[in-house]
């Protein structure tokens, strides 16, 4: 007989089909990653065959392809995954500081709106281990950037990022640098690629439309006009504030601490309350370069993506503030944004609609595409809201997660039901953000999609073999040499195991901070995330409680798993209770054709977020968790033995 030695275990008469495909994820995951690193990467690090660059841009294209490896590893990825994410990170570091790029080994200057995609890899890896004293210490340097107004980012007495672009090199004049003759390439209507997104700026004399581009006088005057407005502080700045939350997750740092909650609360005093302005002026005033209005910023509210980088940025801020306050106050900036679309939302369909990013949600609809549902304005210029399109629900999904209001889930609920009703929520779709499946997760919480681990778990294994085709075949595929092509074969399949593993969606992919609802900790290896073998489950997050299943899928060893308060450990595990099939009858004699059953009792315990559960072979464990929710100091967490 296996003897039950952990007072939470059970012993299972069948291993859950999802336990089964969350194992076998992890290892074709780990499988197909080694072909990308073996096939696209060289022994330093560095990326293959990367060709020169020609102005601010791409410095995120290169760390992108690896953005998810932390994250894989601290869910219970193998050790090697981050062995390799700090190589890659530090020889394309090289490979961008060689072409130029990078100033220390941080962007010279560029929009938030991309540094926060080149940071996901960088902070991704401080969580991971931040005992390594390199990443520590690289993480106090780029947040000083921004914290001593030495550096040139930040006018302290103006409460403000001075510039659009921004970095190492402090703030960048307008938004592109001269030839060597002194000029500027003309923003002209040759710019294909730039069509879907409008004008640049609006409202100048004699540019109406896209194609009053054409004219080279216009061409420069936009020009002129995009790097005269290029000064001050725009919206998508928010993002940089989690260079300082990483700082702070160290140590605590009050600096940064500080910086964190006065920056951002300097937007939510431009909002008075009402809709956050996307801009303000070297002087501190809202629209003071953008003829007094309030709309207007370089990536703001009305180019290129409106509420989809806006919004974005001004969540990771507020989710930022509300880590270090313990205070959820500042979410409402994003609150008032997604209530003010809504306001103006319409019926129609994807396919009908002009919506500047309608190829992602042609695809991720499928035939549903063609049904009517909810759209929404993201952009708003001289003529009110336009640019229709479905509401993202990253960011109603993420503030529900956050707060657990029942506001906010009313909210995620409407949104949700303007889907149309076609839609498959668990479609193969898969972009550079590996997101994209936030109804159909938040459906199964609702209770309303219960095969959703099942679907989603085979889904992802799709994506993985997909991708694994794709690298395979690049020797025929067109788009190979493109430099999104190693984002797009990025194998690494994180989504729906932030989702049930850690209970948390998507990271924000703009320089969202990976937050999750539980930590996980090996204890056999001193290691963060689930052990080998093991698949966790969790299928309820209700205000203070979360439901959680553990399942150790091998019939021969025993792994024990530590499990811990999310956000950071913001929030602590207080209590457990466990339905648990009391000890005595299994495995059962030879002689009979099933196990006997034992009767099942519930346990109940208090801990003080440190609940260590073993798991003998073949065995489970259906745990209710209740969080005393922002009632602990939250830090990187160092696991014992782990270095």
């Amino acid at each position: 007989m296996i003897p039950v030695t952990d007072e939470y275990a059970s012993p299972l008469r069948t291993i859950p089909a999802w336990a089964v495909l969350q194992r076998r994820l992890f290892d074709e995951i780990e499988s197909a990653r080694r072909v990308f690193s073996e096939r696209y990467t060289l022994p330093d690090g560095r990326l293959r065959g990367v060709a020169e660059f020609e102005d601010r841009d791409g410095v995120d294209d290169l760390y992108e392809p690896f953005f998810n490896w932390p994250a894989f590893y601290l869910l219970g990825g193998p050790d090697e995954v981050l062995s390799d994410a700090k190589r890659h990170w530090e020889g394309v570091t090289r490979q961008l500081a060689e072409a130029g790029m990078l100033t220390d080994e941080y962007e010279n200057g560029y929009d938030w709106f991309h540094q926060g995609e080149s940071l996901l890899l960088f902070a991704g890896i401080c969580a991971a281990d931040p005992d390594d004293p390199a990443f520590a210490e690289r993480a106090r340097r780029f947040a000083d950037l921004f914290l001593d107004p030495v550096h040139g980012n930040y006018d302290a007495e103006r409460n403000i990022i001075r510039a659009p672009h921004n970095g190492a090199l402090g703030a960048r004049v307008g938004l592109d640098d001269p030839d060597e003759d002194g000029r500027l390439a003309p923003y002209s209507a040759d710019r294909a690629e730039m069509r879907p997104y409008g004008l640049p700026v609006h409202g100048l004399d004699g540019i109406r439309e896209w194609d009053d581009l054409a004219d080279p006088r216009n061409a420069a005057r936009m020009t002129a006009e995009m790097q005269h407005r290029a000064a001050g502080d725009v919206a998508v700045n928010l993002a940089a504030t989690s260079l300082a939350a990483n700082l702070w997750l160290y140590a605590g740092d009050d600096e940064a601490a500080d910086w964190v909650r006065r920056y951002v609360d300097g937007w939510r005093e431009r909002a008075d309350g009402g809709l956050m302005p996307d801009n303000v002026g070297p002087d501190g005033e809202v629209g003071s370069l953008q003829d007094g209005r309030w709309w207007g910023g370089h990536y703001g509210w009305a180019w290129p993506h409106g509420l989809h980088s806006v919004g974005m940025s001004a969540l990771i801020g507020a989710l930022n503030h509300a880590l270090i306050t313990r205070d959820d106050a500042a979410l409402d900036l994003v609150r008032t944004m997604l209530d003010t679309v809504l306001d103006q939302a319409r019926t129609g369909t994807v396919a009908d609609s002009t919506y500047s990013l309608r190829g992602g949600w042609m695809a991720r609809f499928g035939d549903a595409a063609h049904e009517p549902g909810m759209l929404v304005p993201y952009r708003h210029s001289l003529d009110g809201w336009f640019d229709f399109g479905p509401l993202q629900l990253d960011l109603p999904v993420w503030l529900w997660w956050w707060t657990r209001d029942e506001s906010d889930r009313a909210r995620l609920q409407r949104i949700a039901d303007g889907i149309p009703t076609s839609a498959d929520l668990v479609a193969p779709f898969r972009d550079k953000e590996e997101a994209g499946h936030e109804a159909g997760w938040f459906a199964y919480l609702s209770g309303d999609l219960p095969e959703y681990p099942e679907r989603a778990l085979e889904m992802a294994l799709g994506q993985v073999a997909r991708r694994t085709a794709m690298m395979l075949a690049d020797g025929t595929d067109p788009d190979a040499a493109h430099l999104h092509f190693w984002q797009r074969v990025n194998p690494v399949a994180t989504e729906v195991l932030t989702q049930l593993v850690g209970g948390a969606p998507q990271v924000l992919y703009n320089g969202g901070l990976g937050f999750t609802a539980l930590r996980y900790e090996d204890v056999d290896r001193g290691r963060p995330g689930i052990p080998q073998d093991v698949a966790a489950l969790v299928h309820r997050l209700d205000g203070d409680d979360i439901g959680l299943r553990l399942v150790n899928t091998s019939v021969v060893h025993t792994r024990t798993v530590r499990i811990r308060g999310g956000r950071f450990g913001l929030d602590r595990v207080v209590s457990v209770a466990a339905r648990v099939e009391e000890a005595g009858g299994y495995p059962g004699a030879s002689g009979s054709y099933a196990a006997p059953a034992g009767a099942v009792v519930t346990r109940t315990a208090e801990c003080d977020d440190d609940l260590v559960v073993t798991l003998p072979p073949a065995h489970g464990a259906d745990l209710d968790l209740t969080l005393a929710r922002a009632a602990g100091s939250p830090r990187h967490l160092i696991t014992e033995g782990h270095a």
